[in-house]
C-alpha cells in the first residue's frame, strides 16, 4: 500500500511539472492526445476501486472522478479549438 501511495504522489508531482513546462500553443493538442491515456486510467482506477480495501476504494474513486473530468474537459477543449478553424457560414 505504501508503494501505491508513493506512485500516486509521484504521478501528481510529475504531472504538475509536465503541465507547467508545456507552452500554451501545444496544450490543446496534447490535451486531445491525452484523452486516450485518461481512458486507460479510468479502467485502471475502476479495477483499483473494486479490488482495494477502504483506502484503495477511496483512491480509486478519486482517480475515476479526476480522469473523467480530464476526458470530458479534453473533448470540450478540442471541440472548441476545432470550431475556431471552421469557416463562418453564409446565411
Amino acid at each position: 500500500m505504501i508503494l501505491l501511495l508513493f506512485i500516486f504522489v509521484l504521478a501528481i508531482f510529475l504531472g504538475l511539472e509536465l503541465i507547467t513546462k508545456v507552452p500554451s500553443q501545444l496544450h490543446t493538442p496534447l490535451m486531445s492526445g491525452s484523452n486516450a491515456i485518461s481512458g486507460i486510467t479510468i479502467v485502471g482506477a475502476l479495477i483499483a476501486a473494486g479490488t482495494g480495501g477502504t483506502f484503495g476504494t477511496v483512491l480509486g474513486t478519486l482517480a475515476v472522478i479526476f480522469a473523467t473530468i480530464n476526458v470530458v474537459g479534453g473533448y470540450l477543449v478540442t471541440d472548441r479549438m476545432l470550431a475556431m478553424f471552421k469557416g463562418k457560414r453564409k446565411d
